[in-house]
């Protein structure tokens, strides 16, 4: 069962009652995002690579939160962008009617775009902004293998849902990076670090958003 919740910026977020796990940090939901898969993804992967359009994996759409800044990000930024993202269970528009992402009308078009265009196809959002939601999970998912640039592994907790975080998943994740690709997410677990590092990648140990002390960038050679 979900149920929106008030986070400390402002912004909402969803509770999973069934797994007592939000989908978004409580101490700010889009500061969270900007800072992990914003600020030390795609800002990160942009300034070092010049690559455009840049190709990116999304493990768990959720609230559409992520893809939204996405898409403001290469926007002002002239990235080209084609965001795949995989979501098992997409959540219904009762609920993300409610999510007060959006600071301005232009930014609420968006949102209602990315939550309201078909899936399992590619569509433009905004120009240089392609979309393709993929409702799978990661288990069932095949990517190619050197395909994209930047991975934002946004699943629930591994504690929450350890199958999201075994070698097999995070291997599958991995491969299917271009060499210089980049993985972050959220989760600072020392075991998720030594499993990325198994692969070859170079893990750096990052500061986390508000209210979360670290966050985990990895890159693949």
């Amino acid at each position: 069962m979900l149920q929106i919740i008030k986070t400390k910026d402002g912004s909402v977020s969803l509770l999973n009652s069934e797994l007592n796990e939000t989908y978004h940090s409580i101490h700010g939901a889009r500061q969270e995002s900007m800072h992990v898969f914003i600020k030390e993804g795609l800002k990160f992967f942009s300034d070092q690579n010049k690559k455009n359009p840049v190709r990116i994996l999304e493990i768990g759409f959720g609230t559409g939160l992520n893809a939204l800044l996405t898409a403001i990000y290469g926007a002002e930024h002239r990235i080209g962008i084609e965001y795949s993202t995989l979501e098992a269970f997409p959540i219904n528009e009762s609920l993300w009617q409610q999510l007060n992402f959006a600071q301005s009308s232009e930014e609420a078009k968006i949102f209602f775009k990315l939550h309201h265009e078909p899936w399992e196809q590619w569509t433009e959002i905004v120009p240089g902004f392609m979309l393709r939601k993929i409702n799978t999970t990661l288990q069932l998912a095949s990517f190619d293998h050197n395909y994209f640039d930047l991975v934002y592994f946004d699943a629930f907790a591994p504690n929450k849902q350890p199958e999201m975080w075994t070698l097999p998943m995070l291997q599958k994740t991995i491969e299917s990076l271009t060499p210089n690709g980049v993985f972050v997410t959220y989760c600072a677990k020392g075991q998720l670090k030594r499993d990325l590092a198994s692969f070859g990648t170079t893990v750096q140990t990052l500061q986390g958003p508000p209210g979360k002390r670290e966050m985990i960038r990895a890159i693949k050679h």
